[in-house]
């Protein structure tokens, strides 16, 4: 996809909160600043969808886990 550049002026306090999210994400702020205007106009959905099966993912054997303990715990109860 080509890329357009575009200049946008903000106040200090902005310019910073936004250098330093990006900078907590790993990313560039103009990365940054195309992911929030993705979000907003929708396209967020299926990022969302993403990451949330790669959390999932991760951390299977935790859950897995949790629940068993539990269920332990319940029937531990009876």
């Amino acid at each position: 996809m080509a890329k357009t550049q575009l200049n946008v002026r903000v106040d200090e306090d902005t310019a910073r909160a936004a250098r330093e999210r990006a900078l907590a994400r790993g990313m560039s702020v103009n990365r940054y600043i195309e992911e929030l205007v993705r979000q907003d106009t929708g396209e967020a959905g299926h990022t969302f969808v993403e990451a949330a099966a790669d959390f999932m993912k991760q951390y299977e054997a935790v859950f897995a886990g949790g629940a068993g303990e539990r269920e332990g715990a319940r029937e531990g109860r009876r």
